[in-house]
């Protein structure tokens, strides 16, 4: 019998490519900033549901590392899942990164080739207008600012139609603070100009049993 799901929440990406991540704009068939890109996206899913699992208040990262060019594949991947949540909402959060699970980041399972593991730690989600932060101790360090749009009042400029399997439509931001120490995968920049998104995310899906 198959399992139906569904979250919805805030979402918050750093990464270690240049202010504007060309794997944005080409759709993950051009070069990172570097031979590696190195990210990590955090969620703050405020409301859903796992079969009979409520995945309401439930926060996680997926940490990632691939090539220059993404859509290669043999990507580095983990997840770390918040300390308060229960065992059934972490499996049903694995279940969610995993392949055939619909809408949302399981349609990154494909390209990793190096899955090690799922950590549980406290984590910190704070979003305040367009300035989001996460943290983790000793693993993750993350701060963003959206770009001001100067023709659409109190929103960011965003990138719209995008390959990006959380929405395809993201706030444009910088990141401020970009800290990455989790499963080998190591990124340390203060320098305001690497990239950033954020935005509302809602899926749904359907498991296989």
């Amino acid at each position: 019998m198959a399992t139906q799901w569904s979250a919805r929440g805030e979402y918050m990406e750093a990464c270690s490519c240049d202010f504007l991540c060309p794997c944005i704009t080409k759709n993950s068939t051009t070069p990172a900033s570097h031979e590696y890109c190195k990210v990590a996206l955090a969620f703050d899913t405020t409301d859903g549901s796992f079969g009979g699992v409520s995945l309401a208040g439930v926060r996680w990262v997926f940490f990632a590392q691939s090539k220059a060019i993404m859509a290669e594949g043999e990507w580095i991947g983990g997840l770390v899942v918040d300390t308060s949540a229960s065992d059934e909402q972490v499996a049903a959060i694995a279940a969610i990164c995993g392949p055939g699970a619909g809408d949302g980041p399981g349609n990154f399972a494909p390209l990793i080739s190096d899955f090690r593991g799922i950590e549980r730690h406290p984590i910190e989600f704070v979003k305040n207008g367009k300035q989001v932060q996460v943290k983790i101790d000793g693993l993750l360090d993350q701060a963003v600012v959206g770009i001001d749009s100067m023709t659409v009042p109190d929103e960011c400029i965003v990138v719209d139609n995008t390959f990006h399997p959380v929405n395809k439509r993201l706030n444009l931001a910088s990141a401020v603070r970009n800290f990455i120490r989790a499963f080998g995968i190591e990124w340390h920049d203060d320098s305001g100009r690497t990239n950033g998104h954020f935005a509302p995310f809602d899926w749904k899906g359907e498991i296989a049993a």
